[in-house]
Parts: C-alpha cells; sequence; structure tokens
C-alpha cells in the first residue's frame, strides 16, 4: 500500500490527511497556522507534523508518492506564491521549500481550486471532469476544473469568481479594492449587504426587523415565506445565476457546485439561482446541473490529495 498527504492550509488551522492512494482518508488531524514572523513557522511546522504521523502509523517515508497543498493565495504552476494576506506570506517558494524539508514530492494549488478538484473528485461533482464551484462563505471563492484538471491561469489565479465585476455602478469597494464584485452580493458578506440595503428602503413588514441579519436568518426567512426575505434571495439569485452563465460560456460545465456556508441553506437556494441562469445560459449551456457540496471542510484535503495523485 503507498500513501500521500493532502495539506489544506488556512489563516488559523492547517488541516492535515493522510490518504491511501486509492483515495480512501486513513485519518486526519489539524494543528495551528503560525502566522507571526511573515508565517515562517507554518511549512516546518507542517513537515513535523508530517514526520511525526509516519512514525505514529509506522509508514516509512518511501511508501510515501508526495504532498499536495492548497494555500489562501493565487499560487503558480512551480508552486510559488507571492503574497498571501491571511498567512503572512510575501514571496514563497512553497513547493520548493515543502520538498526540502520533507524529502517528499510536492505539488501546490490555490485553495479553492484544489478544494474545487476535491469535490470533482470525491464530492459534489463526482463523475464530472468539466465543472464550476463556487464557494460562498465570508468572500466568493471559486474553481474551474476543465477535463479534470483544475484552471491555474499564468499567475495562479485562474478561477477567482469572486471578483468578476457584476454592478458597474456599485459605489462600495470590495476587500480586493475594486468595485461591484460578485463577493459584495453573493457571499454571506454581501447577502448581509443586500438585505440591509433592501430593509432600510422602506418599512415593510419582515421578521428580518426582529433579529440580527445573516444570511442564515435570510434563508431561513425565505423558508417562511418572508416576503423581504424572498426580495433579498431574489437579487441575490438573479446576480450570482447570471454571472454563472457568463461563466459557463467560457468553461462549458456539465455541473456547478455551490459550497461554502451559504450552501447550508440547501436546494431552496437553487430555486434563486437556476431560473436567471437558465434563462440567460448559452444554448448549449442549458443542461447544466447544479449540486450542493459534499465534502464541506475536507474538500481542500481531498482536492490535495488529488493534485499529488495526478502528478
Amino acid at each position: 500500500m503507498s500513501y500521500c498527504f493532502g495539506i489544506d492550509v488556512g489563516g488559523t488551522t492547517v488541516k492535515m490527511g493522510l490518504f491511501q492512494t486509492d483515495g480512501t482518508l486513513k485519518d486526519k488531524w489539524e494543528i495551528k497556522s503560525r502566522t507571526e514572523n511573515e508565517g515562517e513557522a507554518i511549512l516546518p511546522d507542517i513537515a513535523k507534523a508530517i514526520e511525526e504521523k509516519l512514525t505514529e502509523s509506522g509508514i516509512d517515508v518511501s511508501e510515501v508518492v508526495g504532498i499536495g497543498i492548497g494555500v489562501p493565495a493565487p499560487v503558480d504552476r512551480e508552486g510559488v506564491v507571492k503574497d498571501s494576506a491571511n498567512l503572512g506570506w510575501g514571496y514563497k517558494e512553497a513547493r520548493r521549500e515543502l520538498e526540502e524539508l520533507t524529502g517528499l514530492t510536492v505539488k501546490a494549488g490555490n485553495d479553492a481550486n484544489v478544494a474545487a478538484l476535491g469535490e470533482m473528485w470525491k464530492g459534489g461533482g463526482k463523475g464530472h471532469r468539466n465543472m464550476i464551484m463556487v464557494t460562498l462563505g465570508t468572500g466568493v471563492g471559486g474553481g474551474i476544473i476543465i477535463n479534470g484538471k483544475e484552471l491555474v491561469g499564468e499567475h495562479g489565479a485562474g478561477g477567482e469568481i469572486g471578483h468578476i465585476t457584476v454592478q458597474w455602478d456599485e459605489a462600495e469597494s470590495c476587500g480586493c479594492g475594486r468595485k461591484g464584485c460578485l463577493e459584495q452580493y453573493a457571499s454571506a458578506t454581501g447577502i448581509v449587504r443586500l438585505a440591509n440595503r433592501r430593509l432600510a428602503r422602506d418599512d415593510k413588514d419582515s421578521i428580518l426587523r426582529e433579529q440580527s441579519i445573516s444570511a442564515k436568518a435570510v434563508f431561513d426567512a425565505v423558508k417562511q415565506k418572508d416576503e423581504v426575505a424572498m426580495e433579498i434571495a431574489a437579487v441575490f439569485g438573479d446576480i450570482l445565476g447570471k454571472t454563472l452563465a457568463n461563466i459557463a460560456v467560457l468553461a462549458d460545465p456539465s455541473v456547478i457546485v455551490i459550497g461554502g456556508g451559504v450552501s447550508r441553506a440547501g436546494e431552496i437556494l437553487f430555486e434563486y439561482i437556476e431560473p436567471p441562469f437558465t434563462a440567460n445560459a448559452f444554448f448549449a449551456s442549458k443542461g447544466t446541473t447544479f449540486a450542493l457540496a459534499e465534502l464541506e471542510n475536507d474538500a481542500g484535503m481531498y482536492g490535495a490529495a488529488k493534485l499529488i495523485l495526478e502528478v
């Protein structure tokens, strides 16, 4: 039996998985992401944790085919990170450094692209080889899979769906510094912005006025047929559905997988996303299906393992 490691690096924790090369997850655990001092300890801590796990499991390093790692930043095909605000890294040759620390083959990728690869392999996109994944969390992440491979791009920024401009007249800035990004309307924080704008427009009755506003609160209210909440969901769905229709013209997916915290609202999301998608999709894309992500916080680990298994 041979093995590999799938590593999902986050700003708070590093999720680590020991996999058999047939895709079976043998063990998973987390370590702290020590981001102080420009994140200099992150890769050495990962290398140490891998060494300890091999010892604990009685696995010889010769039985390990390599390490896949996803990081929250653009990563080019050489495994180089130019900047990562969440980790404190500036220029970082992540692949080379981890290879030197462990003596193992390493392949690195952007965390959203890697999560998409994981969902294609073992999650909501299983059985598909052309897929768009949209992660609706604090921001909007994205990954595009074409013929079973993630779209990386020249600078490692392929699939940054959240920063497609969807509203050219937006006055407020996105966290990226631009204005009118998808992230400002379809993320959890974006849904709250839409809700606050709608609630401020008039005094129409809504159960949302009686509670703290969150994306969950909005979709819980939608499920109770609250008219204001349904209006908010319609704006969210219209923007996201139309944007996905445009992306589909380029990527031609067979499935679009929706993940992230907002996806916990369930299939009611599709009632608001699918109609504007279908109405605006190129005729060849109208048969594209929608699915919910299935791997939740493990998607990055699975995708990172898949990275190395495709080397």
